[in-house]
């Protein structure tokens, strides 16, 4: 590994900097949650200004590998998980293809008659009921989400607190002919409530991700509507654009 900095390359000073913490972090020379050393002393070893090593710092914070905290310093960050935006898979089939260990704690399930803008979002008539589903979403026993799903009653009616454990996606895959077809899904950020944070064990004044999803079959019929929360320090999205 190289840990010399040219000062004759084209390639900035911190940005040579910044590789090599990376390669560190990537050998586990610098472990998740170890401190790296400090601006003064990365600033002497590589024979350069604290000012340029504070920007190789910056710019690593704000990728998400690093982190710091006031009085304290810069440490290793729990990298966070990519979901892309294109392709459209369950919470439990997306953690099993990252070799992650998925689980799901649920803290409500009911048959319930939903506000009109569910009505709307999964066409019921009125009167309709669905079955409203809270559940914590965790990877390697890490709560990762909290979702709130919405699912009609007449497409699943045996649908019950066992069968929702695993990937509801394979359900309804498993029960349907038609296969499923798309999503069309919404994207906010937002500050955690006080409830939400204690459920996924996080400060109540971090970031989340609130997400508004609702799926479809392959005929047009949507089957579910869900609303999600998600830790902004654990996820982001990722989306390919060309052109």
């Amino acid at each position: 590994m190289n840990t010399k900095i040219d000062k004759n390359s084209r390639i900035p000073i911190y940005g040579q900097i910044e590789e090599i913490i990376k390669q560190k972090i990537y050998l586990k020379i610098y472990k998740i949650g170890e401190n790296i050393p400090s601006e003064r002393e990365l600033s002497v070893q590589f024979d350069v200004s604290r000012m340029t090593v504070r920007q190789a710092i910056t710019n690593l914070v704000n990728n998400g590998l690093l982190y710091r905290e006031k009085g304290r310093g810069t440490y290793v960050a729990n990298p966070k998980l990519e979901q892309p935006l294109t392709g459209l898979r369950s919470f439990t089939e997306d953690m099993l293809a990252r070799g992650m260990k998925p689980s799901s704690k649920i803290i409500r399930f009911e048959k319930i008659i939903p506000s009109l803008d569910v009505i709307n979002d999964l066409f019921l008539e009125s009167g309709d009921e669905v079955f409203y589903v809270v559940r914590i979403r965790s990877a390697n026993d890490k709560p990762m989400g909290i979702e709130r799903a919405y699912i009609p009653v007449k497409l699943i009616p045996n649908l019950d607190e066992q069968k929702i454990l695993g990937s509801f996606y394979q359900l309804i895959e498993a029960k349907f002919p038609q296969k499923i077809g798309n999503a069309v899904q919404q994207i906010e950020a937002s500050i955690v409530t006080k409830e939400e944070s204690k459920l996924l064990k996080i400060s109540p004044t971090s970031a989340v991700l609130n997400i508004k999803r609702i799926s479809y079959l392959s005929d047009g019929f949507p089957f579910e509507m869900v609303e999600s929360t998600y830790r902004a320090d654990s996820y982001k999205f990722i989306s390919e654009i060309k052109r």
